[in-house]
């Protein structure tokens, strides 16, 4: 691989690499984020409240069913960055392989399936009668894509964990230009309606998987190669490290599903409303997301080489960043909400009640960047099992139950303090087990190094 485009986090200035790295990746999380953004915006104001409804609800279901292979693929980043950072080319080679073949299987399966269980799991979800046919039409042909989602994803997964943010982003940046293209053409001028929307995504997604694919062999030179079957134990880590950081991200996203369930009870202007509202949301996290992901890799290689000083100067460094960029852009967001709100939708109800529910959450971020950022490093250690544990604290027994809980005792205002409670109480259970906790005791290569021994 082109070392220019490499970095090396076990040398050098925390905080300036910590920024060089992340920017990127917080720049290609802005603009994947901007699919939803657009579908909604194209959606919201050509289609209508109704149509966006079906939007936000089938693009949950899409999160909480692909969740389980996003979140084994975020076990690349503990693998690949460990073993760089002990300068294992040899095992980074095995362990690629093996992320491809396996990966590549549970995604064509659970498209498969998905695409098939789509109208039962609308069902399950309390969809309106009145959205379900184009919310279960525009879940189908998501799920027709999802092997290009993943593709891309994870091609630019590997080059993070070897420490280059910026080529990913070329990907990123290709397949947004083609969704805004698509996306009114396919749904206005084409008159396809809302699967306009869904076929615009998929095409865009295709298209930046093939591009990732052969840009990353034929200039960046990533060590793929044609899938082979893996050797027992790189398969056997891959589900040791994977299956929990898969089941954690079911947890995230099913949580997510959960209160999305309470807020279907308040009717069609609630789920539009906070439809839009988690758009926004979206970009408030996503400081947050960045880092916890930058600093997996980031500290990952730092584990692998064994400087463990340097890990706690990491965290340190990624609580004092994050912490400053929430507060900034939870002051805009909480300044600006209706005007946000109304680039959306237009009724007057649906702005009000986003506009509501981001003010009231915004200022809880910050508590939830504190999460990601010690995740992140404990993650980084290969402590998934831990990670697991966290985030059904966070949303099973904290989001959920308090957004119910709430909303039965104030109603529709009550969502909103319930989830920005749950943020602050779960930072301190992820910071308490950052101080107390054995993760720094954990070594993924152990059975690797004693046979190696022997």
């Amino acid at each position: 691989m082109a070392a220019s485009t490499r970095m090396d986090f076990t040398e050098g200035s925390i905080m300036k690499k910590m920024i060089l790295f992340s920017w990127p990746i917080f720049l290609g999380n802005v603009l994947q984020s901007s699919y939803q953004i657009v579908d909604s915006l194209w959606v919201g104001n050509l289609l209508g409240a109704q149509a966006l409804g079906a939007v936000t609800l089938s693009s949950t279901v899409i999160f909480t069913i692909l969740s389980f292979i996003i979140g084994i693929n975020s076990a690349t980043l503990t693998i690949l960055s460990q073993r760089i950072g002990a300068g294992d080319n040899e095992g980074l080679k095995r362990s690629l392989n093996a992320f491809v073949t396996v990966l590549g299987i549970l995604a064509v399966g659970l498209g498969v399936v998905g695409f098939f269980m789509s109208p039962y799991i609308l069902q399950l979800m309390g969809t309106p009668e009145s959205i379900m046919p184009i919310a279960s039409t525009y879940l189908r042909i998501n799920f027709i894509g999802i092997l290009f989602l993943f593709g891309y994803n994870f091609i630019g997964t590997v080059l993070r964990a070897v420490g280059d943010s910026k080529t990913p982003l070329r990907f990123i940046m290709l397949a947004v230009a083609l969704n805004i293209v698509l996306d009114p053409l396919f749904i206005h001028v084409f008159d396809l309606g809302i699967s306009g929307a869904a076929y615009a995504t998929v095409i865009s997604q295709g298209s930046a998987f093939l591009f990732g694919i052969i840009y990353s062999i034929v200039k960046k030179g990533v060590p793929f190669s044609i899938p082979y079957i893996p050797a027992m134990e790189e398969c056997r880590r891959i589900i040791k490290i994977g299956l929990p950081s898969g089941f954690s991200m079911v947890a995230i996203s099913g949580g997510v599903l959960a209160v999305m369930t309470v807020v279907t009870s308040f009717g069609e202007t609630a789920v539009s409303g906070f439809g839009a509202a988690q758009r926004l949301d979206s970009v408030i996290m996503l400081p947050s997301l960045t880092l916890g992901s930058a600093i997996t890799s980031i500290a990952g290689q730092n584990i692998g080489a064994e400087k463990w000083d340097r890990v706690k100067e990491i965290a340190k460094s990624g609580l004092i960043l994050i912490f400053t960029v929430s507060l900034v852009i939870s002051t805009i967001v909480f300044i600006l909400a209706e005007f946000l709100m109304s680039l959306f939708v237009s009724d007057p109800g649906t702005i009000e009640f986003g506009a509501q529910y981001l003010r009231i959450v915004a200022f809880c971020y910050p508590f939830l960047g504190i999460n990601f950022v010690l995740n992140g490093i404990v993650r980084a250690s290969g402590a998934v099992m831990q990670v697991l544990a966290l985030n059904i604290i966070s949303f099973w027994l904290l989001r959920f139950p308090l957004a119910w809980i709430f909303s039965e005792w104030y109603g529709e205002i009550g969502i909103g303090i319930g989830i920005g409670l749950s943020f602050l109480i779960s930072s301190i259970f992820a910071a308490g087990y950052y101080k107390f906790g054995k993760w720094n005791k954990i070594d993924i290569f152990k059975e690797e190094k004693e046979a190696s021994a022997k």
